[in-house]
């Protein structure tokens, strides 16, 4: 009696499981036939009414039953699972054919492009890009550049210390407070004739209108036998027709630089499309002074040099169609601002 029920148990088990149309169905069926209250478990409460020597037969057979509906269960399973994922490829299948959306695509900075323009500029004429470090040495940013020990320039209130013990050699360590210490640095390698320019960041404590902490500069460098003024005012003037415009004029004015000797102040025109006519200052330059070619241990007898650098940022704010009143603005992260360029 319960061996045939175990075989019809099967049997409607298969046809069952084979009718399922979708997951749900099978879960009931899984219940209905081998739950804890399902008919398997029901027939096997009989096996207590069956002859001793019968019910190891009946039990191999309930196992076998047992294994056999939870395989056809567990097959279905894969089987409307396996269906699922298709049917979802299907409708999420990619149409290689169909028009792609264009990513958003970012651009290089204002200062990046105006970095590029000058060296550039400086390349074409026959000058070497270099570079060093923004973590500098008060013998490369001061002392070798002929700045007394008090001078300004070398006061807490003006540069950014590093708070690490001086060097016995190189002094104290700072963040490089302009590029002129670059050819410095230059100047010790000794490799002449010179023709160098160093655009790097560089870092002061100031911040306004017209200065941030982190900035950047650029600083032209050529020492050969027999510069002169004329040399110097002629690299001016290509560079100020080159970067702003055929029409710009350029006019220097006596100054006082500690690393030049003599020195200028270099004024670039400007004209009504700027909003004003007349002169704006542009930075500094001057013959290299013959202490710090002596610092560098070349002869200012034999040799002579000429130098001139200023903010990168102040150069690109002064060219025309650029109005920009406060130079924080290239540093603030508005896109509004950024876009444009």
């Amino acid at each position: 009696m319960i061996e045939e029920s175990l075989r019809s148990l099967l049997n409607r088990a298969r046809k069952a499981v084979t009718d399922a149309k979708n997951m749900s169905d099978i879960d009931a069926l899984d219940i209905a036939f081998l739950g804890r209250k399902g008919e398997l478990a029901d027939l096997m409460k009989q096996m207590s009414s069956a002859k001793s020597e019968d019910r190891p037969k009946l039990g191999a057979m309930a196992n076998e039953v047992k294994t056999e509906i939870e395989k056809l269960i567990s097959l279905k399973r894969d089987s409307f699972a396996m269906s699922g994922l298709q049917k979802q490829l299907d409708q999420e299948r990619e149409d290689v054919t169909e028009p792609g959306i264009k990513p958003a695509q970012g651009h290089l900075h204002l200062m990046n492009h105006a970095i590029r323009d000058i060296e550039k500029i400086f390349t074409d004429a026959g000058f070497v890009r270099v570079r060093y470090p923004e973590v500098e040495w008060d013998k490369y940013a001061f002392e070798n550049l002929n700045m007394p020990a008090d001078h300004p320039a070398r006061d807490e209130w003006e540069t950014f210390f590093v708070d690490t013990p001086p060097d016995a050699k190189n002094g104290k360590m700072i963040l490089t407070p302009h590029a002129t210490s670059g050819t410095a640095r230059i100047l010790s390698e000794k490799d002449l004739p010179i023709r160098a320019i160093n655009i790097s960041k560089t870092y002061r404590r100031q911040i306004d209108l017209t200065h941030v902490p982190m900035f950047h500069q650029f600083d032209g460098l050529i020492v050969d036998k027999g510069l002169n003024l004329t040399h110097l005012l002629g690299i001016l003037d290509y560079f100020v027709k080159s970067f702003f415009g055929p029409d710009r004029k350029v006019r220097v004015r006596p100054y006082h630089f500690r690393f030049t000797e003599p020195s200028f102040e270099v004024d670039i025109s400007t004209d009504s499309k700027m909003g004003k006519n007349g002169w704006l200052e542009l930075g500094g330059a001057g013959m290299l002074h013959p202490n710090v070619l002596k610092a560098a241990g070349i002869d200012p007898e034999v040799y002579t040099g000429l130098a001139f650098g200023w903010g990168v940022e102040r150069t690109y704010m002064m060219r025309e169609g650029l109005h920009m009143d406060d130079i924080r603005t290239l540093y603030k992260n508005d896109l509004r601002f950024l876009n444009q360029f």
